[in-house]
């Protein structure tokens, strides 16, 4: 477990510099006020969801075959089932763990191929576990799941991804990479404000999560072979506009509220 600030800015320093800003101290007032704390969880859920489910679409595009790319979606249902389909089914998410077998994909057809999926199944297993650990923590608060409405924010940063191909693959993969960054940068500046089981939460969430930004630019590089820089700075600027900008109502990944 990460014990002081020293290390949890040890870990962001690569995000900070990333990042085209860092959250406005007005959204990590708003994330702090009690009244907040279930749109908080719930959106945060509902996150956990969308990161492993970008990781299966990338997948399944680019990468996998027939079966895998089945597997893989059978593998997200109960989650989604769970969101989009109001099953109560949260005491099983909670126990559920996997085994070898439930990722175990057929070999991609390049090295390049493979290293993605080696990288985006980590990342998927990483996510819906997060994803149960939210469930418990909305259990804990007594916080139950409703629908809310989806911030601005990642359809602000995919409106800028190009429709060609491999352009298309390489925008989203840089989505991915800020998506990924603001997310843990969130934590880390909400670890100081909060009680204690959710600082341990999110540092711990941090210490996992740190990389990812760094594996999908990674990804995009190695997809691009060539210098992806502007393409880099155009999302830069994208997001943090969006992250300053106001907004009617508080999300995850709002920017400061009104």
């Amino acid at each position: 477990m990460i014990s002081s600030r020293t290390e949890i800015d040890t870990l962001t320093q690569p995000i900070q510099r990333f990042l085209g800003c860092p959250t406005p101290p007005q959204w990590i007032e708003a994330a702090c006020r009690s009244e907040n704390l279930p749109v908080l969880l719930v959106d945060h859920l509902i996150c956990e969801l969308k990161a492993a489910q970008s990781a299966v679409y990338i997948l399944r595009r680019y990468v996998t075959d027939t079966e895998s790319s089945n597997k893989l979606l059978e593998l997200l249902k109960p989650y989604e089932d769970f969101i989009y389909r109001k099953l109560d089914n949260s005491e099983f998410l909670t126990t559920q763990s996997f085994s070898k077998s439930d990722l175990l994909l057929a070999p991609a057809t390049s090295e390049q191929q493979q290293i993605m999926m080696d990288k985006m199944v980590l990342l998927i297993k990483e996510e819906l576990h997060h994803f149960r650990q939210v469930l418990e923590l909305m259990a804990h608060y007594q916080v139950p799941y409703e629908n809310i409405s989806a911030s601005r924010y990642a359809n602000g940063l995919l409106k800028y991804v190009r429709t060609s191909e491999p352009a298309k693959q390489i925008d989203k993969l840089i989505c991915g990479a800020f998506i990924e960054a603001r997310s843990c940068e969130r934590f880390a500046a909400l670890v100081p404000h909060v009680d204690t089981r959710l600082a341990k939460f999110y540092t711990s969430l941090l210490r996992s999560e740190a990389r990812h930004f760094e594996d999908y630019l990674l990804l995009a590089e190695a997809v691009a072979g060539a210098d992806i820089s502007a393409r880099v700075a155009l999302f830069r600027a994208t997001e943090a506009e969006l992250i300053q900008s106001t907004d009617h109502e508080f999300r995850f990944h709002s920017g400061p509220v009104t």
